[in-house]
């Protein structure tokens, strides 16, 4: 069995999160992680997690949400006090999409460690073109506390190395069967598997064969056999790796 350990199922089009979780069924996928991007939408994630028991869900707001959104800490600890919320998140840095004087990013992104650590969940995160300050900032918040996912990993093994030395595991999407991802696949291949996870983020990073299409939880699988190929690994070892890792991480949250 697998694990989604990142996705968006609010998000995907022309589908419901029953059909698109009965077709990841279907292909030996058992739970699923539905990541927060913002908070006019999580009601409607928490509906999700209470009408299917294998969806777990998480609070935050994606680094590339407007900065007229404000946030502190005791409204993300409030909302987190949800029996399938299980993670704080996603946050992080985005200095790629979202440009100019982006302290408002940094101090958001460090109220997020900070409720994580209030309330001892782990943490998912973002980053993309701004990996020296999501280093800085992870350490001067002390996340190495709660530790968590670093989502969609796309740096190289000495980021690897310092995110994993402060309790963080590393999640593959899609990208790492792109043929150009040389780099991301050199990290796959030399990473311990106890600190591996698989991820889609569908409805976005469709994985080969079948990127440029949208996206779905049932994709994780060629993520695994692809890794599982580029380690000279079987899939099983893959998926058992990765599904202990998820619940290993999330040991607070009852595992089947």
């Amino acid at each position: 069995m697998l694990i989604d350990s990142h996705c968006h199922l609010n998000l995907v089009p022309n589908s419901t999160p029953e059909t698109l979780v009965a077709t990841a069924q279907a292909q030996g996928i058992s739970h699923f992680l539905s990541v927060s991007i913002d908070l006019e939408h999580f009601p409607t994630l928490l509906n999700i997690s209470q009408r299917l028991d294998n969806v777990f869900i998480s609070v935050g707001i994606h680094p590339n949400t407007s900065s007229e959104v404000t946030i502190d800490v005791q409204k993300l600890t409030q909302l987190a006090d949800e029996p399938r919320l299980i993670a704080i998140g996603e946050t992080g840095l985005d200095y790629y999409r979202t440009q100019g004087d982006l302290e408002w990013q940094q101090q958001r992104f460090r109220t997020h460690i900070q409720a994580a650590r209030e309330i001892g969940k782990p943490l998912i995160i973002h980053c993309r073109d701004a990996v020296e300050d999501t280093l800085r900032i992870l350490r001067e918040e002390k996340a190495d506390k709660v530790g968590g996912i670093m989502h969609c990993f796309v740096e190289n093994w000495e980021v690897a190395q310092q995110v994993m030395e402060m309790g963080f595991y590393i999640s593959f999407s899609g990208i790492v069967t792109f043929k150009n991802a040389k780099q991301l696949q050199a990290v796959a291949k030399q990473l311990p598997l106890e600190r591996m996870l698989v991820e889609t983020d569908s409805p976005y990073l469709a994985p080969v064969p079948y990127r440029g299409q949208t996206n779905q939880p049932a994709y994780v699988k060629p993520i695994a056999e692809f890794i599982a190929h580029l380690r000279d690994e079987s899939f099983e070892t893959i998926a058992q790796a990765t599904t202990a890792n998820f619940w290993r991480l999330f040991s607070s949250t009852k595992s089947p």
